[in-house]
């Protein structure tokens, strides 16, 4: 795993957050908004983030609402490097 990719996802607590509430299972925003005490709509733009960045992966894309997350292999190894 590239030591600057795994500093820049630890710069942030709600990257490190999500990602740590997505270890569990698979869950929806909302779910993982009241696990981590973060805002819907900051969960919003960290799951845009995280998902762009390929460590984690949206499991039903065609639903509007209910979406669900689930980690990616890659999201699954940088939770090994995170604080």
């Amino acid at each position: 795993m590239d030591e600057e990719f795994v500093k820049y996802v630890n710069r942030s607590s709600y990257r490190v957050k999500v990602l740590r509430s997505l270890k569990e299972r698979p869950k929806m925003p909302s779910q993982i908004a009241v696990d981590c005490n973060i805002l819907q709509n900051h969960i919003s733009k960290v799951l845009s983030l995280l998902s762009e960045l390929g460590l984690i992966v949206c499991i039903n894309p065609e639903i509007k609402k209910g979406r669900i997350y689930r980690l990616s292999e890659d999201g699954e190894e940088i939770l090994k490097y995170l604080k």
